[in-house]
């Protein structure tokens, strides 16, 4: 039986790679590694460069070219054969390699938090042994680089997407939301009095960016800084905190 091991590297500092992590890769026969065209060519490069900080001879790489979303599809359809197209992919890579039994895909952040890979793998059949490697979050690595708890004495934090966001705006009851996944600044359609954010993209690594404040005053810079950013390298990662001040 295949073990696939699912190992959480971070938001993209070598750093973050636990020693659990780095004694996994060290340890795999074969090495899942998508691509996702040119102008995301540095994400592969990455995890090349964590793959040779590893070891002087790392395990050997397959490569597979990520599948696109069908846009004309609904939302949870479209992710949904998103997902058995990648899968596909997966099970195609490893068939390749008929004697590889312990499998890596190194998973940005952790694979526990707002990732698919967990559910992409449970498409495989035949259904491989699985095993979790944590990574540390997009959450932590905001919270770091800010210097900022993520709650509140005694208080709860809300974790929710930018679509959710804007389809349902600020969370009922909720004193401070992390959004993840958000394509589209969000943030922007609530009304921002009284509330605070914590905004960062390709946390970790060398280009990492950072605005906070008040919504009304950060929230057009982090859309400007956004929107170049995104410019200058094709794509982009990032992440916000918002608190809400009581009263």
């Amino acid at each position: 039986m295949i073990t696939l091991h699912l190992i959480g590297i971070g938001t993209g500092n070598p750093d973050h790679v636990t020693m659990e992590a780095r004694r996994a890769i060290a340890g795999a026969d074969l090495v899942l590694l998508p691509e996702k065209g040119a102008a995301k060519s540095d994400l592969a490069d990455l995890r090349r460069q964590i793959l040779a900080d590893v070891s002087d001879m790392p395990p050997p790489v397959a490569s597979f070219e990520m599948p696109e979303r069908d846009p004309a599809l609904p939302y949870l359809e479209r992710v949904d054969r998103w997902h058995d197209a990648i899968a596909a992919r997966w099970a195609g890579a490893m068939a390749a390699h008929p004697r590889a039994r312990d499998v890596a895909l190194l998973v940005w952040g952790d694979p526990s938090l707002y990732d698919s890979t967990l559910r992409i793998a449970a498409r495989l059949d035949p259904a491989p042994r699985l095993r979790v490697v944590p990574g540390i979050t997009a959450l932590q690595a905001l919270t770091a680089a800010h210097a900022i708890p993520l709650n509140s004495v005694n208080g709860p934090v809300t974790i929710t997407t930018g679509r959710r966001l804007r389809d349902d705006g600020w969370p009922e009851g909720a004193e401070i939301v992390a959004v993840m996944l958000d394509g589209e600044t969000s943030f922007a359609g609530l009304a921002p009095e009284g509330i605070e954010i914590w905004w960062g993209a390709f946390l970790g690594m060398e280009n990492q960016v950072l605005e906070a404040g008040p919504l009304t005053e950060a929230g057009p810079r982090i859309q400007r800084t956004r929107a170049e950013a995104r410019a200058a390298h094709g794509w982009i990662m990032d992440i916000y905190l918002m608190r809400r001040r009581p009263g």
